[in-house]
């Protein structure tokens, strides 16, 4: 079960849903996606290795889908069944980064909360479509130094607010300290992220893209 749940939880309805743009859209070159890479590589080696007892075939599918070489095997170990279970370094255990992180999700709750009420009211269709007001206590501010709620609640844009929020704001009973109005992302579409963005259309040689997808492209062109 617990197995399950990290799959499910905090690897697809988390990570990989944030993550995909990173993986798709940065430039090969990217840290950021260097970085996401580096985390589906760990994640390869051990799941594939925790999932054998349970799902014998196909978790050798998995396995030799890569060259085992290429994802840390070692000798004699062409087969997932010849493994033992790597070994996970005890410096990766951040008890203080994951109660930060939990403090996040809290507040990407409420985000994707009003986002989907306003999906339900026929406001916008994708949550890239929006362009949310979020009004955060100072405590919960501070929480979100040094990082971007617009990525990890998947829209065009956030802007965060100190001032008390306006009637109708959206919140949840159980996460004080965070409100937030859905607004509409003020731009074009782009055609190769799909973020809604002011800077689509001001780019010559690539009219469609957004800022970030124009660079990638051509540096993928040079």
């Amino acid at each position: 079960m617990e197995l399950h749940n990290f799959c499910a939880v905090d690897l697809s309805a988390f990570y990989f849903d944030i993550r995909k743009d990173s993986l798709y859209c940065d430039a090969p070159t990217s840290l950021r996606r260097r970085a996401v890479r580096t985390v589906l590589h760990e994640l390869f080696t051990r799941l594939t290795a925790w999932l054998a007892p349970v799902l014998a075939f196909t978790a050798e599918e998995a396995w030799r889908a890569r060259p085992w070489k290429d994802v840390g095997g070692k000798e004699g170990e062409a087969s997932i069944h010849l493994r033992t279970y790597p070994e996970t370094p005890a410096s990766w255990r951040d008890d203080a980064l994951a109660a930060k992180w939990d403090k996040l999700r809290d507040i990407r709750r409420v985000v994707t909360g009003a986002l989907e009420l306003a999906r339900a009211d026929k406001k916008i269709g994708a949550s890239l479509q929006a362009h949310p007001v979020v009004h955060l206590s100072p405590e919960r501010r501070q929480v979100l130094d040094g990082l971007d709620l617009s990525e990890i609640a998947i829209t065009s844009g956030v802007t965060l607010s100190d001032a008390a929020a306006p009637g109708g704001a959206f919140t949840l009973p159980d996460v004080d300290g965070v409100a937030v109005q859905v607004n509409l992302a003020e731009g074009e579409k782009c055609e190769r992220c799909w973020q809604v963005l002011p800077e689509v259309g001001s780019h010559k040689d690539h009219p469609s893209l957004c800022n970030r997808c124009t660079d990638v492209v051509g540096e993928a062109a040079a």
